[in-house]
């Protein structure tokens, strides 16, 4: 019974040390959310390749699944990652991609995602977000921010406005589709109120066939809608 006890131990750690000195194969990478794609699986098998080499040399008592998964988290497109190894010895990460609210457009071009964080342009997909333009810089986001996520979340905003437009005193303004006229928000405050009042002006100038007798809609005076007149 003894010996036979024995032999049972032995013959697991031996399938235990074997199975973790085997290398390990191509990985499996899956994405979470959206299907468009701004990061391919080629790209996140080369981070992974740039932090251990060619996996296939690579055993399993050697990876550092930390390592890996601190790689594709380091990546300006990826939102979060996990890294496993399956039963069978393969190596799996799980990806969740940022999302673009909007896309600054001037000298450099970025996308700002949905924690108001700087995200690169793909040449794998462009999305449709309004654009940014205007007086921009990179680690002063938090008013454009602002007033990106809000256009992404109200749906008459998402559906009319398609730029967002910052001058050089951080003065704020929306373009309109098929409207001639510029909105003027000024800042941040009072924004909701702001936004209301424009779609009360919009629908009322909509039914009077008036909307584009305007060059400008001024909302930055709390309770008042401001118009000049082409």
């Amino acid at each position: 019974m003894i010996l036979l006890l024995g032999l049972v131990v032995f013959l697991f750690a031996f399938a235990s040390g074997k199975n973790a000195k085997r290398n390990i194969p191509k990985p499996k990478i899956n994405f979470l959310g959206e299907d468009n794609l701004f990061i391919t699986s080629d790209n996140v098998s080369k981070l992974l390749i740039q932090n251990y080499g060619a996996l296939k040399n690579v055993t399993k008592e050697t990876l550092d699944l930390n390592v890996l998964e601190n790689a594709l988290k380091s990546n300006a497109m990826i939102k979060n990652a996990e890294v496993y190894l399956s039963v069978d010895g393969t190596l799996n990460a799980e990806v969740e991609q940022k999302t673009p609210i909007a896309r600054v457009s001037t000298k450099v071009s970025y996308y700002i995602d949905t924690d108001g964080e700087y995200m690169p342009l793909s040449s794998n997909f462009s999305a449709r977000v309004p654009l940014i333009t205007g007086y921009v810089e990179k680690n002063n986001l938090k008013n454009l921010y602002e007033v990106a996520q809000k256009v992404t979340n109200d749906n008459f905003l998402k559906t009319h406005v398609y730029e967002i437009h910052q001058d050089k005193n951080e003065k704020l303004y929306l373009k309109l589709r098929q409207c001639n006229f510029m909105v003027k928000l000024g800042d941040v405050e009072f924004i909701d109120k702001k936004v209301n009042n424009l779609k009360a002006f919009y629908k009322k100038t909509s039914k009077e066939k008036t909307l584009n007798n305007y060059s400008v809609v001024n909302l930055q005076f709390e309770n008042q809608v401001i118009c000049t007149k082409i």
